[in-house]
C-alpha cells in the first residue's frame, strides 16, 4: 500500500475531511498550519494512504521543522497540546508509521514525533513513549449552574462574585489594540514564570489565519487591561491556549471573571467541552488551578523514533534557563522569544 503526501494548505480535500472526520482540532486546521508557517517558517505536510484525486480516508499531518540548533524534524504538531491521529484502521497506522521512520533511518530527519489524544498500538513500527503530561477538559453536558457548582467555593466561585462586584469590563475581538493589550499581559506573566514570549507577530497571524475561530479577551478595571486570555474554537470545543495577567489586580478576579466568560459562551453555543489544555505532571500549581474549575483529567503521551530521542530540555536546563530569563529585563524577552520560539516546538 503507497504512502502518499499532500500540502494541507493548498488541497481542499484536507478541510473537507477535517470537517467529516472526528477528533480533527483547531491544530490540524489549516488555519493554524498557515500561522504556523507564516510564522516560523515550518512546512506543513499531510501523509495519507488515499491516491491524488480521491477522497481522503485518512492521514496525519506533520509540519517539517529546519532548525541549526534542534536539526530537521517531523513534529506533529507544533505548539499544539495534542493532535489525535486521524487514523481508524491499525493496518493503516502500522503500514504510515513504518513507512515514516524510513525517513529518519535515511537520516532525512533526526526524528518524528507525534502527540496523539487517544492510547495507539503501534505495534512494530518502533515509536515509544517520550513524554506525558495530564490534560484537562470542562464538561459542558450540564446546567450550567451545575457548572458553576462544580468549581471551587473559595478559589473559583468567590473570585468570579469579586469580579462582579469590582465591575470589570470586557472587550473581544483580534484588531491590534487588543493584541497590543493581551501581549503586555502576557509578557508580565511570562516575566513572572522566567520564560521568553511567543513572538508578537505569531498573535497577529493567528488573527488573520483562523478568523472568527480566534479570540483576544482582555478584562478592564478602569480602563486598564489586568487580564486576558486567548481562545481558539473549532467544532464542538473551545480551546484555552494563552494567557496573561497583571500581578498588581490578581485580587480583583480577573483571570476567573475572563474563565467563567468563556465557560457561559461555550455552553450556550452547545460546545462539548472547554479545553483546558495540558500540564506538567510534576506542576502541581496549575493542576490544581485547573482542577478547581470542575476540569476532569486525563494523560497525553506522546511518542517518538528512534525510542530516547530527546525531544525538550531536560529538567536541569529548563530550571536554569527560567533563572535566566527571569533576571532580563522585560523590553528584551519579545527579542528572546522571536530568536528561540521557531526551535523550541
Amino acid at each position: 500500500m503507497p504512502l502518499y503526501c499532500l500540502d494541507p494548505l493548498q488541497d481542499a480535500r484536507w478541510r473537507d475531511f477535517l470537517q467529516q472526520t472526528q477528533g480533527a482540532s483547531v491544530f490540524h486546521s489549516p488555519g493554524w498550519l498557515e500561522a504556523l508557517h507564516r510564522t516560523y517558517g515550518y512546512v506543513p505536510v499531510v501523509y495519507t494512504t488515499s491516491a491524488p484525486g480521491a477522497g481522503i480516508a485518512n492521514g496525519q499531518v506533520f509540519c517539517e521543522i529546519k532548525s541549526w540548533l534542534t536539526g530537521r524534524r517531523l513534529v506533529s504538531i507544533p505548539f499544539a497540546d495534542h493532535a489525535a491521529l486521524l487514523v481508524d484502521d491499525r493496518q493503516d497506522v502500522c503500514h504510515m508509521f513504518s513507512d515514516l521512520r524510513r525517513l529518519v533511518d535515511l537520516r532525512s530527519y533526526r526524528y518524528i514525533e507525534i502527540r496523539p489524544v487517544m492510547p495507539v498500538d503501534f505495534g512494530e513500527t518502533g515509536l515509544r513513549k517520550s513524554a506525558a503530561f495530564y490534560w484537562h477538559r470542562i464538561p459542558l453536558d450540564r446546567d450550567l449552574s451545575a457548572v458553576f457548582t462544580s468549581f471551587h467555593k473559595n478559589c473559583v466561585q468567590r473570585k468570579i462574585r469579586r469580579a462582579e462586584r469590582e465591575g470589570l469590563t470586557y472587550k473581544e475581538g483580534r484588531d491590534r489594540e487588543l493584541i497590543r493589550h493581551f501581549y503586555h499581559l502576557l509578557l508580565l506573566s511570562h516575566r513572572r514564570h522566567g520564560l521568553p514570549p511567543q513572538p508578537i507577530v505569531w498573535f497577529h497571524n493567528l488573527a488573520e489565519c483562523l478568523g472568527d475561530a480566534m479570540k483576544i479577551r482582555v478584562a478592564y478595571k478602569n480602563g486598564i487591561p489586568i487580564a486576558g486570555i486567548v481562545t481558539l474554537q473549532y467544532k464542538r470545543s473551545m480551546v484555552y491556549k494563552y494567557g496573561g495577567s497583571d500581578s498588581r489586580h490578581h485580587n480583583l478576579g480577573g483571570v476567573a471573571f475572563l474563565f467563567w466568560r468563556i465557560i457561559q459562551e461555550a455552553h450556550a453555543e452547545g460546545l462539548e467541552a472547554v479545553d483546558m489544555g495540558r500540564s506538567d505532571c510534576d506542576n502541581g500549581g496549575l493542576i490544581a488551578f485547573k482542577e478547581r474549575w470542575g476540569a476532569a483529567r486525563c494523560t497525553l503521551n506522546y511518542w517518538v523514533y528512534p525510542p530516547g530521542t530527546v525531544t525538550s530540555p531536560q529538567a536541569w536546563k529548563l530550571k536554569a534557563a527560567k533563572r535566566i530569563f527571569s533576571l532580563v529585563p522585560t523590553a528584551i524577552l519579545p527579542t528572546a522569544g522571536r530568536l528561540l520560539y521557531r526551535h523550541m516546538a
